[in-house]
């Protein structure tokens, strides 16, 4: 409860205690069984998907805007760190993604679909030249991307809740 004007809050502090906030002590909170991991432990955050939808249409984004190399590097290097950090309880599913044929379809078919479509509209007599053209098929590659990670991700939990189940 909130101490309105004029009012005293009496659980502030009490007599003697010090505010020094740098002072170590130590954490009321109980610990965390960690064991006990449900399917949306597993799950990857949205922002994620970001990344990589950004990464796959790295090709057409340099297409777009040339000079936009460095922040593709800076935002590489901010992926890789943060896979190896933040989301380091995840590996199960990134080993589970891997180990699975159906991942490594989803690569494959990103390949294909993007040296495909560019073979394809070159013997159609029209490649993508234009800042436009590179910054649609920019947007299909990361949407194309972000949809098959997160049908991916989908069945990978399915399969990991399935296999940890009781």
């Amino acid at each position: 409860m909130e101490a309105g004007p004029g009012q005293n809050v009496s659980n502030t502090l009490t007599t003697g205690e010090n505010m020094n906030v740098l002072q170590k002590r130590p954490a009321p909170a109980a610990a965390i069984d960690t064991s006990a991991l449900t399917a949306a432990d597993y799950r990857l955050p949205v922002w994620f998907f970001g990344f990589e939808g950004v990464l796959a249409a790295a090709f057409d984004i340099l297409g777009a805007f040339p000079s936009a190399w460095p922040v593709l590097v800076v935002l590489l290097a901010v992926n890789i760190t943060v896979s190896l950090t933040m989301m380091r309880g995840r590996l199960k599913l990134a080993k589970a993604l891997w180990r699975g044929k159906e991942t490594r379809r989803v690569a494959i078919a990103l390949v294909v679909l993007r040296i495909g479509s560019h073979f394809a509209l070159n013997a159609l007599g029209m490649t993508v030249t234009s800042a436009l053209g590179h910054i649609l098929f920019a947007f299909v590659m990361a949407a194309t991307t972000i949809g098959l990670l997160a049908y991916s991700q989908h069945t990978a939990i399915r399969t990991l809740s399935a296999a940890t189940a009781p």
